[in-house]
């Protein structure tokens, strides 16, 4: 495939290529109709769009943020910012309000694209509460249910779409066109070691580079069927989900909540081929004693993470499921996800203890200190407003220093053994302590704390507190974990607290958490 460096061109040319073959469909929803729409009428939706934006006074170069689960607006809202010219900033379904808040208010967000009611929470009314003053004057709703309402400062989705006029499609079209290589697609933001998050800053060809290696070495055609678990605001749902989807023509269908009798539902009714997730979730599938009651032969293509495989899970996949090929990769947000893979040529052993060679267009090795270095087309522009950390992250020679330690085979597969930094992941998320640890601090009658990721068998790792607390105040683990929850996303809460008179500490006086347990 000739290299399509922009989305609005990978678009166009699916629109072009595979027009009546189709692109999406939505049937997750027990109030709404289902939605299911070509390459032609996805790309038509994504047009009217970015029409709605450029009605809206969203000029080039603006920022819009998206706060949305998956479902047939992200990809349509994702793809019609781009076309419209401006960046996607995508925000993490389990933030807190505060924590979306003060991403789109660092991000200058000139529009937000955000869901209502949806399991027992709404961001929509969230932001429109409290948070009203830090809001833009664009503010798009996306009610998931047929009964849901926008509350007065917010244009609901259909509304929206309806401000779009020839003139605007004209205007849009203009923009689409007009989308270079290098601008920026899209500032996703991954927390720093410091607690303070960083936005990523990814151009298109950078993106696209990664999208397109991705969706080639999984051999991805318009037969392809894909169920899309992973959360579309990660890379693993947009990057190596929508994108790849959109450059090799296979049809997308999205979930928003994850169980494994909707996912073997929908794999079955749908006849998917390709299943991306954490290890986790084939576990849970593997196991579910209703799993014989659904079809899921039609799977081929099962990818997982970074996280080390167990051997005797790729076995069941391709035994008990009849996957034919299981790999694994490894990348990160400033690398657009993309870094490593394993091939479907691999052994189940390097695909279970490695994370296989460089993807097309990268390059890896090791620092005399054994971190891994990346280099190639996938690597970000830099860090948003932040240019000390981006001299910091890359070296003068284009180095990415990814903070991951690790090994390379005389067959060039990497395998990943440590961590420079104190990051663990819980259920597939990346969890900086530092960031936990600055929350904690406000929590009265703490007087320092450390957290570090302990192992569990369903989330891979999950965060422990350790604490000391100021004499005379009485704290308990519930009373810790309630005011976390408060503040932080769930998969930032710590499972256990630990109370201590006294952290272990090097000669420098720094904590040493290897010690903690």
């Amino acid at each position: 495939m000739e290299a399509i460096l922009t989305t609005p061109a990978a678009l166009r040319r699916a629109a072009q290529t595979w027009p009546d073959r189709t692109a999406l469909v939505d049937e997750q929803w027990a109030e709404r109709p289902t939605v299911e729409l070509t390459w032609s009428e996805f790309a038509e939706a994504v047009r009217t769009f970015a029409a709605a934006l450029v009605a809206s006074g969203i000029n080039a170069g603006d920022r819009v943020a998206l706060w949305s689960p998956n479902s047939h607006h992200w990809p349509v809202a994702a793809l019609g910012i781009h076309y419209a010219g401006a960046t996607l900033v995508p925000l993490n379904t389990r933030y807190t309000s505060g924590e979306a808040v003060e991403i789109i208010e660092r991000s200058d967000a000139r529009a937000v694209v955000v869901s209502g009611e949806f399991l027992g929470g709404d961001h929509l009314a969230d932001l429109l509460g409290e948070h009203a003053a830090a809001m833009p004057d664009v503010v798009v709703g996306v009610t998931l249910g047929a009964s849901s309402s926008v509350p007065d400062g917010a244009v609901e989705w259909a509304e929206f779409l309806a401000r779009a006029t020839e003139a605007t499609r004209a205007e849009a079209d203009a923009r689409a066109d007009a989308v270079a290589p290098d601008d920026i697609s899209d500032i996703l933001f991954t927390s720093g070691t410091t607690g303070k998050s960083k936005g990523v800053l990814a151009e298109h060809q950078q993106t696209m580079a990664g999208s397109q290696a991705w969706g080639a070495n999984g051999r991805l055609s318009a037969d392809d069927r894909y169920l899309m678990v992973n959360p579309y605001f990660h890379t693993f749902g947009y990057k190596a989900g929508i994108l790849p989807c959109m450059l090799f023509g296979a049809a997308m269908l999205p979930l928003a909540v994850y169980s494994p009798a909707e996912a073997m539902k929908l794999a079955g009714a749908q006849r998917v081929t390709v299943f991306p997730g954490a290890p986790t979730i084939f576990q849970t599938i593997l196991d579910d004693p209703a799993r014989p009651d659904h079809d899921l032969s039609s799977l081929r293509l099962v990818v997982t993470g970074a996280a080390i495989v167990p051997v005797v899970l790729i076995e069941r996949l391709q035994r008990d499921l009849g996957v034919e090929t299981v790999v694994t990769a490894y990348g990160l947000t400033e690398a657009s996800g993309f870094v490593s893979t394993c091939t479907p040529e691999d052994d189940d052993q390097t695909v279970a203890n490695t994370c296989g060679r460089a993807f097309d267009g990268m390059e890896i090795r090791l620092s005399d200190e054994g971190e891994v270095l990346a280099r190639g087309k996938m690597v970000m522009r830099g860090y948003l407003d932040d240019e000390a950390a981006t001299k910091e992250t890359i070296d003068p020679d284009g180095w990415l220093h990814t903070g991951d330690i690790g090994t390379i085979d005389d067959r060039g597969n990497l395998t990943i053994t440590d961590r420079l930094k104190d990051m663990y992941i819980s259920g597939g998320f990346n969890v900086y302590p530092a960031e936990v640890e600055q929350t904690l601090a406000r929590l009265e009658g703490v007087t320092e704390s450390a957290v570090i990721g302990v192992p569990d068998e369903r989330l891979g790792e999950v965060g422990r507190a350790f604490l000391t607390l100021r004499d005379g105040v009485d704290l308990d683990e519930a009373a810790v974990i309630a005011y976390c929850k408060i503040h932080l996303a769930n998969f930032k809460v710590p499972r256990s607290v630990v109370f201590v008179n006294a952290f272990p500490r090097n000669a420098a006086g720094k904590i040493l958490k290897r010690n903690l347990t």
